[in-house]
C-alpha cells in the first residue's frame, strides 16, 4: 500500500523494537487510511500489540518514525496520545474496579469548578457519550461491579469521549455477545463515516472480512503483507497469518461422551443477585459441553458458584455419584475441578511473577515431600512441558508472565490446569485473543482431555466455537437454563432463539 504520505493519516515506518533477549519488532510498516477500519492481524507474539504501544507513547521504538496528519511525531506517554487525537482500546482491561464509570473515563481530565472536580458536569458528560453510543450503563456505578463486556464498552466509549482522529482497538470483541458487537459496528461505522482511522487487532476471521477496508498481517514481528480486505478469504488470511495452510479450523472429534455421568448439578442457585437463578444439568464423562447465552444470562456466574468463589444459597454438586461441597476454590481443586477464568489479567495470572510460578501455583502440593520440601527439578520440568506442548513464546520460563502476549498468558493458564490432572475442566471464553493458530492446539488439548474420560464445561460467545467442539449445548438466559441442545442436531439461529427465551 504505497503512496503520499498526504494521502494517509497515520504511517509507521520500519518501527523496530527490542527488549532483553526479543526483537520484538523489526523493520514494520503501517499505512492508516482517513475513515477507514484497517484491521491489523497475527499471532500472538506477532508484535500487534507492541506495535499499538509503540504509537501510543507506552513504548518507546528503537528505530522508525511515526507520521500523523502528515507530521512526524513520537508521543512520550499516553496521555500525550491522547492529548493529540490517538486513542487505544487495550485488550487487557486496565481499570481501578473501586472507581466509578464516570471517574474511569475522564481520568486525568476530569472537568473541574475551580480547583474541585465538577462531578455534576462530569455525569453529564458521561451520559452524552452513552447516549451517542446508545450505552445502557449507570455512569456512578462501580467499574468492578460490571461484567468484562459492560467494562470493555466503557473502555470504546472512554476512548470516544476523547474525540480521537485514530482509534486503536485491540481484540474489541472478545468478551462481547453477537448482539453487542453488531452494537460495536455501528459504532466503528460512526466512527469511520466522521474520517476516523480505526486500528482493529483481532484473531475473528469473520469480523475483520464483516467490518475492514484494508489488512495489514505480521508475524515473528515482522510486516508481511498489506492488501484490500473486500479481496482477501479466510483462508487466504489465515495461510499469511500462521505462514502454512491450515485446512480446517477445528480438529476431528474421535470420541465420544459415555452414559456415565460425570457432574450432576440440580436446582444450582447463587447468594447474592443478579447471579444464578436455578440451573440443572449433567456432564457425562468424555463430553464437552458448552454454554452460551447473552450477556447477563449468568453463564461465568454459573461456574463460579460450582468452583466455590461465588458463594451458593441452594442446590447440590454431585461427582461420581458422591455430593461434594465446593465451598472454596481450594476444595473445588482437591475435589478434582479446575477452572480458567474469563478476565485473564485480574484473576489468572500473577502478572509480576515469572512462569514458572504461573504454571505450578495450583499443584503446589505435589511438589512438597512430607518434610515440605518443594522439588524445584520437577517445577521447572513441568514448566518446560506447559511452554513445548503449548507453544509459549518466551525467552525462558524466568520471563515474567505479565510481558507476555495475552494469547501466551492464556495458554500458559491452559497449562497449569492440564499439569494438575483435574476430573472437570470449566473453561470461561479461553481462546479470547488467541490467534487461529493457537486455537486449533487449544482445541485438540480440550478434546484429548475429554477423550480421557474427563468432563469439559465449556463457556463461549463465539458460536461457530461451540458447534466445532462441543457434544451439547446448554443454553442460559438471565440465571435460568433455557434449554440443552445436541450439537450435531441444532444451528446458531436455534442458540440465538433460546437465548432469548427469558429477556
Amino acid at each position: 500500500m504505497k503512496g503520499k504520505t498526504t494521502e494517509y493519516l497515520l504511517q509507521m515506518k520500519n518501527i523496530v523494537k527490542t527488549f532483553p533477549g526479543v526483537r520484538a519488532l523489526d523493520g514494520v510498516n503501517l499505512d492508516v487510511r482517513p475513515g477507514s477500519v484497517h484491521a491489523l492481524m497475527g499471532e500472538n507474539g506477532a508484535g500487534k500489540s507492541t506495535l499499538m504501544k509503540c504509537l501510543f507513547g507506552i513504548y518507546n521504538p528503537d528505530e522508525g518514525e511515526i507520521i500523523f496528519k502528515g507530521e512526524k511525531v513520537r508521543f512520550l506517554n499516553p496521555k500525550q496520545a491522547l492529548d493529540h487525537g490517538v486513542s487505544m482500546v487495550h485488550q487487557e482491561l486496565n481499570q481501578v474496579p473501586e472507581t466509578t464509570v464516570m471517574e474511569n473515563i475522564w481520568m486525568g481530565r476530569m472537568p473541574k469548578n475551580g480547583l474541585i472536580v465538577d462531578d455534576a458536569k462530569m455525569y453529564q458528560d458521561t451520559k452524552e457519550v452513552f447516549e451517542r453510543l446508545n450505552l445502557d450503563i449507570d455512569p456512578k456505578e462501580k467499574i468492578g461491579r460490571l461484567s468484562v463486556s459492560q467494562r470493555q464498552m466503557i473502555e470504546i466509549a472512554k476512548a470516544v469521549s476523547a474525540d480521537a482522529k485514530i482509534v486503536v482497538l485491540d481484540e474489541p470483541t472478545s468478551s462481547l455477545t453477537e448482539k453487542e458487537v453488531d452494537h460495536l459496528f455501528r459504532i466503528i461505522n460512526s466512527l469511520r463515516d466522521q474520517g476516523c482511522g480505526i486500528v482493529y487487532i483481532s484473531h475473528k476471521m469473520e469480523e475483520i472480512l464483516k467490518i475492514s477496508d484494508d489488512v495489514t498481517v505480521m508475524r515473528d514481528g515482522q510486516y508481511v503483507f498489506s492488501g484490500s480486505a473486500k479481496e482477501m478469504n479466510t483462508d487466504q488470511l489465515i495461510t499469511l497469518i500462521v505462514g502454512r495452510e491450515l485446512t480446517n479450523r477445528f480438529p476431528e472429534k474421535k470420541s465420544r461422551p459415555s452414559d456415565e455421568v460425570l457432574l450432576k448439578i440440580e436446582h444450582l442457585k447463587g447468594m447474592y443477585d443478579p447471579t444464578v437463578k436455578d440451573v440443572t444439568f449433567q456432564l457425562r464423562k468424555g463430553e464437552i459441553l458448552g454454554i452460551a447465552g447473552l450477556m447477563g444470562s449468568r453463564r461465568t456466574e454459573t461456574i463460579e458458584t460450582i468452583f466455590g468463589i461465588r458463594t451458593r444459597a441452594d442446590g447440590t454438586i454431585e461427582k461420581d455419584g458422591k455430593m461434594v461441597g465446593n465451598h472454596n476454590a481450594r476444595e473445588s481443586i482437591d475435589n478434582g475441578f479446575a477452572l480458567i477464568t474469563e478476565d485473564r489479567r485480574q484473576n489468572g495470572i500473577f502478572a509480576g511473577l515469572d512462569i514458572e510460578f504461573n504454571s505450578t501455583i495450583a499443584n503446589m502440593k505435589g511438589y512438597a515431600n512430607k518434610l515440605g520440601v518443594i522439588n524445584e527439578k520437577k517445577m521447572e520440568e513441568d514448566t518446560t512441558w506447559v511452554i513445548e506442548s503449548m507453544h509459549v513464546k518466551t525467552p525462558s520460563q524466568k520471563e515474567k508472565i505479565g510481558n507476555l502476549s495475552g494469547g501466551n498468558q492464556q495458554k500458559v493458564i491452559m497449562g497449569r490446569w492440564l499439569l494438575i490432572d483435574s476430573d472437570i475442566m470449566m473453561l470461561d471464553e479461553p481462546t479470547r485473543g488467541i490467534d487461529v493458530g493457537a486455537k486449533y492446539e487449544i482445541y485438540q488439548l480440550v478434546m484429548d482431555y475429554a477423550a480421557k474420560g474427563k468432563g469439559v464445561i465449556f463457556i463461549s460467545s463465539e458460536m461457530p466455537e461451540l458447534l466445532g467442539i462441543t457434544d451439547r449445548i446448554m443454553v442460559m438466559s438471565n440465571g435460568l437454563v433455557a434449554g440443552i441442545v445436541e450439537t450435531k442436531d441444532t444451528s446458531q439461529e436455534d442458540i440465538l432463539r433460546l437465548s432469548a427465551k427469558y429477556l
